[in-house]
Formats: C-alpha cells, sequence, structure tokens
C-alpha cells in the first residue's frame, strides 16, 4: 500500500512581500478606475445622465461597481 504524505511550509518573507506588493498595485489600479470612471460621470450633466439611465444620485455607485465588481 502506497503512502503520500504532504508537508505545507509556510510562505517565504519574500512570497509574503511578493503578494502584499501584488495586492496593493491591483488595488491601486481598481482605484484608478474608479476615479477616472467618477470623474468622467461627474463631468456629464443631468441630461446626458438621463440619457445613460443614470441620476446624479447614483454616479457613485456606478463608478464603483464599474472597478470593483468585475
Amino acid at each position: 500500500m502506497a503512502y503520500t504524505t504532504s508537508i505545507r511550509t509556510a510562505p517565504t518573507l519574500i512570497e509574503r512581500l511578493v503578494a502584499f506588493k501584488n495586492d496593493l498595485a491591483e488595488r491601486h489600479a481598481k482605484y484608478r478606475v474608479y476615479r477616472t470612471t467618477l470623474n468622467e460621470l461627474q463631468t456629464l450633466s443631468d441630461r446626458e445622465l438621463a440619457d445613460l439611465g443614470l441620476s446624479p444620485s447614483n454616479v457613485k455607485s456606478v463608478a464603483y461597481e464599474a472597478a470593483y465588481k468585475n
């Protein structure tokens, strides 16, 4: 009968730092999408927003959804 064992090792400091850097980069990229989308939507007039089916009160939620709900 064959046995298998698995040894789990904790991530090294370098691996944790790389993961942390990647996480920060991903968060920053999502935030940039949010800010860009929000700024673009805020430059539109109420009529242009209405043409898109949006109201000024839900511009932030639309920008958040565009950035973070992918």
